[in-house]
């Protein structure tokens, strides 16, 4: 039997940037606001003593256990999807502040391309460039209307960085300068110069210096200690929910976060959401919040699944092409990270040092920068050479052709362990009609409850954009003057691992409700008090990495709720009905 518990203006399921920062924002606004966290409580001086490869690289200490949930995964919708099992296979953020804790750094604005990518490519190359299947649809929203909310993100996360000089306009400047040039960027830098490129240093969330932020919190500069990705920093250095957001709700007094918070189900009735149900994973005690919003800020996999789960929202159908829920999976997968890694014999590189965000980067083939009327793709992506700071284990790179054990491969470890660089290329990825998201018919949670099943393969456009991007990382190679060259290879299939975390879709933003979920304040056209915001309103990805994207989503999202209970209800944007449909 669950305890209904006393309402609240608003409850958010998840603590990451999404979420953190629709807290912020309603809390500061007066509005009485709890936050629904799957993990446990959190705090900076946990991270403490977090400089451990095997705990946190290797044994995914930071990751969601996949014991009690999972996805299951398949290539064809005629296949019988597979539980993915491992945290070396699926890695999902959990605790206080989601997996915005454990996010490298590296921060990119997309670009007005990428918020109107259909019409774009059909005003400059003709509605036959978009091939029969692919469902990339405006967001209907431009950069313009954008804009704001990455700038107050930007100060709000303290970003350290310099303009793209290639870059849509700003209102200001980052509020820190960028992060120091190292000798790898600066022969990066140097050798795309020389082949006419216009190179600039990744904007970090790992500060360059110590910043207030407008709420007043404080953040330390980075001391390029290396353990950024994949760990929380114990330095209050890297820009996360546990140093800005979160901190800034619970000094209103507005704010209450509840962890051990497994969220089941939203409470729905009557078109509207009346609060969610979920469980104390220590006691297994069922709660009731009733609440006038609910907002889903968890991850992709978990929002959909909510949804899902309670019946709210038409699931797509991909036998028809009709509904929803569900539609145009994207995200970044081994596709994406692609590139070349260059051996130098006569240099070396201290590349033990670094920050997750520390390095150089491009934007000549990225979105539609370039020509693509006699390619075979449409969209582009971000060139990088990046310096995490290798860790002792995974920082063994030997040749294509060196034996995997004996003397040849102990003495080629050491010969290049200083030796190597790479650079890659994180392109668009597309929807498509055959990838999608629904509830797996066969597998289930602890509680009884469907899995989320994933239905993804790879297209020509994937290979074809990934093969482009991995030549210009080549070329780059050869002006930095590697002397051996291997290139990745491209892969055929997916290979059913969801390491990147950059996952999206199927709850995606537009202005017709016949091909999109939510709107531009990610109000559901189904539900007008639910919000769900994050990954999955993005129509197809980006051609880089979506933190900046998520927390200017989260600031107009926290606009639109905001509206909407000054108003006391309704839709915040008037449906119109698009040609795109597929």
């Amino acid at each position: 039997m669950a305890i209904k518990l006393d309402k609240v203006d608003v409850v958010i399921v998840g603590t990451g940037w999404a979420g953190g920062v629709v807290a912020a924002e309603l809390s500061k606004a007066g509005y009485k606001v709890v936050g629904l966290e799957r993990g446990k409580n959190q705090v900076r001086e946990d991270y403490i003593g977090v400089k451990d490869e095997l705990r946190y690289t290797n044994r995914y200490e930071m990751m969601q256990n996949l014991s009690s949930e999972t996805i299951t995964s398949r290539n064809n919708i005629d296949e019988v999807a597979l539980p993915v099992r491992t945290r070396q296979e699926m890695m999902v953020g959990t605790d206080l502040g989601g997996g915005s804790v454990h996010w490298a750094g590296s921060t990119y604005r997309w670009r007005p391309y990428d918020f109107e990518i259909r019409s774009m490519t059909i005003d400059r190359y003709g509605k036959e460039k978009i091939p029969e299947g692919m469902t990339i649809q405006d967001w209907g929203i431009t950069y313009d209307e954008m804009e704001k909310y990455y700038d107050k993100w930007e100060k709000t996360a303290g970003i350290s960085g310099e303009p793209d000089p290639l870059g849509a306009p700003r209102s200001s400047d980052y509020p820190n300068p960028p992060m120091l040039e190292s000798p790898p960027i600066k022969l990066f830098k140097k050798a795309a110069k020389e082949l006419g490129y216009h190179p600039f240093q990744v904007a970090s969330g790992n500060l360059s210096q110590a910043y207030t932020n407008p709420d007043g919190e404080q953040m330390n500069g980075c001391m390029y200690c290396s353990y950024c990705t994949q760990y929380g920093c114990d330095f209050g250095a890297k820009s996360d929910p546990l140093v800005t957001v979160l901190p800034t709700a619970m000094k209103t007094g507005n704010f209450e976060a509840r962890v051990g918070a497994y969220v089941r189900r939203v409470l729905y009735k009557g078109g509207k959401a009346t609060g969610v149900m979920y469980v104390d994973t220590l006691t297994g005690q069922e709660y009731e919040q009733p609440a006038d919003v609910v907002v889903l800020a968890a991850f992709t996999f978990t929002n959909n699944r909510l949804l899902m789960l309670s019946g709210i929202g038409e699931q797509y159908d991909p036998k028809t092409r009709t509904g929803v829920i569900g539609r145009n999976f994207n995200g970044q997968f081994d596709i994406t990270f692609l590139g070349a890694r260059g051996y130098f014999e006569d240099r070396k590189f201290n590349y033990y040092a670094g920050a997750g965000a520390l390095g150089g980067t491009l934007s000549d083939f990225a979105a539609d920068n370039f020509d693509h009327k006699d390619l075979d793709f449409i969209g582009g992506g971000g060139i990088e050479m990046r310096q995490y700071g290798e860790a002792a284990i995974s920082s063994n790179h030997v040749p294509k052709g060196t034996p995997k054990w004996g003397a040849e491969f102990k003495k080629n470890s050491i010969h290049y362990a200083y030796r190597n660089l790479v650079v890659w290329y994180t392109p668009n990825i597309m929807s498509w009609w055959h990838n999608y998201l629904d509830l797996d018919p066969t597998y289930k949670d602890d509680f009884g409850d469907p899995l989320l099943r994933v239905t993804n393969k790879y297209t020509d456009q994937d290979r074809n954009i990934a093969k482009f991007g991995i030549e210009k990382c080549r070329e780059i190679m050869e002006k930095m003057g590697a002397d051996i060259i291997d290139e990745d290879e491209v892969p055929h299939e997916f290979d059913h691992i969801y390491d990147g975390g950059h996952y999206a879709g199927g709850v995606i933003m537009g202005s017709d409700p016949a091909t999109s979920a939510v709107n531009n304040y990610l109000q559901m056209w189904d539900a007008e008090n639910i919000f769900v915001v994050g990954g999955s309103a993005f129509p197809q990805f980006g051609g880089h990495h979506p933190t900046a994207t998520i927390g200017a989503l989260g600031y107009r999202a926290a606009e639109g709720i905001e509206k909407y209970l000054k108003a006391g209800g309704g839709q915040l944007v008037q449906a119109k009905k698009e040609s795109s449909v597929v």
